[in-house]
């Protein structure tokens, strides 16, 4: 079941121990990571729809800015950037910091946790979960969204991409690299259900098959917050 991976704390340390076991992975691959997949979204047209289409929102809602939380290295930043947004990244792992920001030095990337954001409340159009609520056990989603929630201005956006399922795989090996790192598949029904929750209407669900070399369908929800 979900959530049964791993605890969410250590005994006398304040911080999760996933967040540190996520950050530790990271670490490890920034580097390959980084290389393989500084490319991907020019192969990826309907990615590159989806991400057009939550700017033109996040535009039309008034062009605050962006953040990408989870950003890797940088690589969905920088296309929203080139996109014509107001856009900067947030990341847990410093390397992964240090990877974006030499590939894109001219745009903002910052460390910090999804999970507590240094951003000022409703500060921002949009914000971007790119594949980075995967390593975040199911049960603490609704406090994510509930900071997610916190840092969008009324009616702001929130696009969230993510790996179809209902279970908890544990990684030894990633990228080449011996690591130890939770990856949760998470479902579309309930990922929306816990957004309505927190304040958010879902505008567009979707869900593709996978393409080579994906092995699972992947999972794609806009949603807006409420103005009230």
């Amino acid at each position: 079941m979900p959530g049964e991976c791993a605890g969410v704390t250590v005994r006398g340390v304040s911080e999760p121990a996933y967040i540190r076991a996520t950050r530790a992975a990271y670490d490890v691959v920034a580097v390959d990571y980084a290389a393989l997949l500084r490319t991907e979204l020019a192969e990826k047209p309907f990615d590159r729809a989806l991400l057009g289409a939550f700017a033109e929102h996040v535009r039309a809602s008034g062009d605050r800015p962006v953040a990408d939380l989870g950003c890797g290295p940088g690589r969905v930043t920088a296309h929203l950037h080139a996109l014509g947004m107001t856009t900067f990244g947030v990341d847990l792992s410093p390397a992964m910091v240090a990877e974006a920001r030499r590939a894109y030095p001219d745009l903002r990337f910052d460390e910090g946790s999804i999970a507590e954001l240094n951003i000022a409340d409703r500060s921002l159009g949009g914000v971007v979960a790119w594949y980075s609520l995967i390593h975040t056990p199911p049960n603490l989603l609704p406090a994510v969204f509930a900071e997610f929630h916190r840092v969008l201005a009324p009616e702001g956006y929130l696009l969230a991409a993510f790996q179809v399922g209902d279970a908890c795989v544990h990684l030894e090996q990633a990228y080449g690299h011996a690591v130890s790192l939770d990856v949760y598949r998470l479902s579309p029904d309930v990922i929306c259900e816990l957004l309505g929750e927190c304040g958010f209407d879902v505008r567009v669900r979707c869900v593709r098959e996978p393409d080579a070399p994906e092995t699972l369908r992947q999972a794609y929800v806009l949603a807006r917050k409420r103005a009230a």
